[in-house]
């Protein structure tokens, strides 16, 4: 694929898990975002901010804090930058009895402390930035 060229590669769980929480603060994500299991590889393309992540399998992750459900494909990519991740695919999260994908998140840059997910259906659900804090 063209959008990984140029990129830092990690291949394997621990060095996958290490690039993938290094990228999360470096771009002052919470660390709990992306809950990952089993990781084959992560890669990011500093220059266009290209980053994906591969996974063995499918994950559900409840983030107890706000009772939200939250589906990881076992392959997760998007467009991150300070605060945000954009164009983002592989990630859904419950809604009643659907599960909208999520295409954008965004963590305000103000002390509000809140985290906003996009649809691509118009749809923004804000949560405190808190609940997906590492370990949440």
């Amino acid at each position: 694929m063209a959008e990984k060229e140029g990129g830092i590669v990690k291949k394997g769980h621990e060095e996958g898990l290490k690039m993938a929480t290094a990228l999360l603060e470096e771009f002052k994500l919470p660390l709990g975002l992306l809950p990952l299991e089993d990781v084959v590889e992560v890669g990011f393309v500093r220059s266009t901010g290209y980053m994906w992540i591969l996974q063995k399998k499918k994950v559900e992750h409840n983030f107890k804090m706000v009772s939200k459900l939250v589906s990881y494909h076992t392959e997760i990519h998007g467009y991150v930058e300070k605060n945000r991740i954009k164009k983002l695919k592989g990630v859904k999260a419950k809604e009643l009895m659907l599960w909208p994908p999520v295409s954008e998140i965004i963590v305000d840059e103000s002390s509000t402390g809140k985290i906003h997910f996009k649809s691509l259906a118009g749809i923004t659900k804000t949560f405190p930035v808190e609940a997906f804090a590492a370990g949440q």
